[in-house]
């Protein structure tokens, strides 16, 4: 497409209305009046020809997949092709989404002459998480006489994916994630027990008599004791409720800081989980449920695994339904035969869905170690610790809240009795708390 340049307007201004006037106030000048917008009307016209192919042989190429982490900086990288290898300025334009805000919204480069390539960077600052394709460039470049502009659009294939934003976590939990002497979080060896068996070996006076291979006395005609070690592997599962329960926001401590879902708080948490169990060896599943399973990985370790988990969450929106526990309290008795450790990241502030949640986790309790982590509410919490009471709505609203935090350590006092461990943790410490929880776990050797 062309367009006219301001360079164009500026002599049809200058050159045919003055002389348009010229010629019709005086008749001797019309001949010469008439050649001289005739002239600037073919050179325009020209200049118009010669523009058509000015974009040809120039192509636009970025990455097939880009990964950012919402609220991070980060940038595109297009590598133009220019066949010709003539210099030309371009002005670039690439259409993103509202969801990848850049401070950018045009480039103008000049393609060296004798180049066949050049690269840039495009910025690029991710508001929200989520999967994004780009499939076009716009491209602009003005004519030999700068009358015209010629614009055009380069197909592309890009696919932006925009993660959880872990780096703050990460940030607070540094010394968990450390690899340097004596800091950070390791696998180390545990005393006790365990459950896995290991091996046969004489009978040591002091052995107990449950520890005695019976079958295999029998054969041997002396004593033979059984040893056992520590679980070196262990499987843990992170399930996240996506249901309308995970669609409230959730607000920090600080005024500045960006309102978020609670929804988006599970996720960070539960992929700094991910990551601390990545490191002591044990195996990391994740499951989403709403008023269904929405997704499922089984436990397993390493890169790829991690990798899966992080793409099957990053498009995860809350949905307005109400959340299914015995769909997935039957789900997880038919799915997991091991004992695991399940960490459930919910809400159970509504007393008929948290009755059907303590129905369910009874039974889930005696085959599997039950964690549930909620974050408390703004609003839930023990009368007479927040002095900030200005009006009488003030003292009406801590008092709900503390009926609300009772209701809460009541459910919580229940689900312990039950076997299951309830936890109303801070928004700012989820993730932290739940690292917490995990390792204690792993050093008192309850799974």
């Amino acid at each position: 497409m062309i367009v006219p340049q301001s360079r164009l307007l500026f002599w049809f201004a200058v050159v045919v209305l003055p002389f348009s006037v010229l010629g019709a106030l005086y008749a001797e000048a019309m001949i010469f009046c008439v050649v001289l917008m005739a002239g600037l009307l073919a050179l325009a016209l020209v200049d118009a020809v010669l523009a058509l192919g000015r974009l040809e042989g120039i192509s636009v190429e970025l990455p097939k997949l880009v990964r950012f982490s919402r609220e991070r900086p980060g940038s595109f990288a297009l590598t133009l092709h220019h066949e010709r290898k003539t210099a030309l300025r371009l002005r670039i334009g690439l259409p993103l989404p509202p969801e990848l805000p850049s401070s950018s919204e045009e480039l103008l480069v000049v393609l060296p002459a004798g180049s066949a390539q050049s690269r840039l960077d495009w910025p690029c600052q991710p508001a929200r998480r989520g999967n994004y394709r780009l499939q076009r460039v716009h491209l602009e470049t003005t004519s030999r006489l700068g009358f015209w502009a010629v614009r055009g659009a380069v197909p592309v294939e890009c696919e932006v994916r925009v993660y959880p934003n872990l780096h703050e976590e990460r940030r607070h939990l540094a010394a968990l994630f450390l690899n340097r002497g004596a800091f950070g979080l390791h696998a180390q060896r545990q005393v006790g027990k365990g459950r896995d068996f290991e091996k046969l070996r004489e009978y040591i006076p002091g052995d107990s008599y449950d520890e005695i291979h019976w079958k295999a006395t029998a054969r041997h005609g002396h004593p033979i004791t059984k040893v056992f070690q520590i679980e070196r592997t262990q499987e843990v599962y992170v399930i996240i409720d996506a249901s309308r329960l995970s669609a409230r926001p959730v607000v920090g401590e600080s005024l500045d800081a960006p309102v978020q879902t609670t929804l988006e708080r599970f996720l960070t948490a539960a992929l700094i989980l991910g990551q601390a169990a990545e490191q002591q060896g044990d195996l990391f599943g994740l499951l989403v449920f709403s008023d269904r399973v929405e997704t499922f990985l089984r436990a397993r370790n390493g890169k790829a695994h991690y990798s899966a988990c992080r793409d099957a969450i990053h498009t995860l929106e809350a949905k307005l339904v109400t959340p299914d526990f015995d769909e997935i309290s039957a789900f997880l008795r038919t799915r997991l035969r091991r004992r695991a450790l399940l960490v459930f990241l919910t809400s159970l502030d509504d007393p008929v869905l948290a009755e059907s949640f303590l129905n369910n986790m009874t039974l889930l309790a005696g085959q599997h170690l039950v964690l549930v982590n909620m974050i408390q509410p703004p609003e839930a919490r023990p009368l007479f610790t927040n002095d900030a009471v200005a009006e009488v709505d003030d003292l009406y609203r801590h008092l709900g809240g503390h009926l609300r935090w009772h209701s809460l350590r009541d459910l919580g006092k229940t689900l312990q009795r039950r076997g299951v461990r309830f936890s109303l943790l801070e928004n700012e410490k989820l993730a932290g708390e739940l690292v917490s929880q995990y390792v204690g776990v792993k050093q008192r050797q309850l799974i």
